[in-house]
């Protein structure tokens, strides 16, 4: 979300540090920011997941998937946020831009995932011209779109999860998987998912790497660059 004039984002932290990650990058933040921000540019941080937003006006409750308190109130902030033609980008959470969603009937998906960009997209557009065939991203969710919003455009899928990436004009971008994770993070995650019970066998990860850097390409273009996608008109930046 840009404030005045100045070049500035806020990043909407929908998930609390883990030991492991403050431990070893002094939080998530510091993840995003190593990831996506570049020198000169200002980023905001609120802790959505404990309750923390940026100060809106005049915002009002609506359904969701997920009924936690926080969980709506993030609804409302991005609800009120896209029709300002902000551009928000968005890891896992689809919920809030009016798609139908829920729990995959294929359960979770943790690991790493190929993901298959349309035929008809124009990959150029991304600065990235790998994308035109597959590229690999870290997963961690059990939840998945079921109906995209009116007017929104599937980007990418993925044999397990049909919508890996949407778009919705030219200022939302829905990204299921996780661009902004490390295999050291994804292993803590399976870690403590394992522990309690979450998934019954813990996974190890293949040594296949991710497409990392060519994620942070598309995140960075979309977030930074003009993109010039040929969907309903309906930006400034919220991660």
């Amino acid at each position: 979300m840009t404030f005045q004039d100045s070049k500035r984002y806020a990043l909407l932290l929908a998930a609390s540090d883990s030991e492991y990650v403050k431990k070893v990058y002094g939080g998530y933040f510091n993840v995003f920011l190593n990831a996506f921000a570049d020198e000169g540019e200002n980023w905001d941080m609120f802790r959505v997941v404990e309750g923390e937003f940026p100060k809106m006006e005049e915002l009002r409750p609506t359904d969701a998937f997920g009924d936690k308190g926080w969980i709506v109130d993030l609804c409302f902030l991005l609800q009120t946020i896209i029709p300002m033609k902000k551009k928000v980008l968005a890891f896992a959470l689809a919920t809030s831009f009016g798609s139908k969603v829920g729990r995959s009937e294929t359960g979770w998906d943790v690991g790493i995932q190929r993901v298959s960009f349309a035929p008809d997209f124009d990959t150029h557009i991304l600065g990235c011209e790998k994308a035109s065939l597959d590229l690999a991203i870290m997963e961690c969710h059990q939840d998945e779109i079921i109906e995209v919003p009116e007017g929104a455009r599937i980007l990418a899928s993925s044999e397990k999860t049909a919508v890996e990436i949407f778009a919705y004009g030219d200022h939302v971008l829905g990204i299921q998987g996780h661009p902004e994770y490390t295999k050291d993070i994804l292993d803590n995650l399976i870690d403590r998912l394992h522990t309690n019970n979450s998934i019954d066998a813990k996974l190890q990860l293949e040594e296949t790497q991710t497409d990392r850097k060519h994620w942070e390409m598309i995140c960075r273009s979309f977030l930074k660059e003009t993109w010039l996608i040929d969907l309903p008109p309906h930006c400034e930046n919220v991660v």
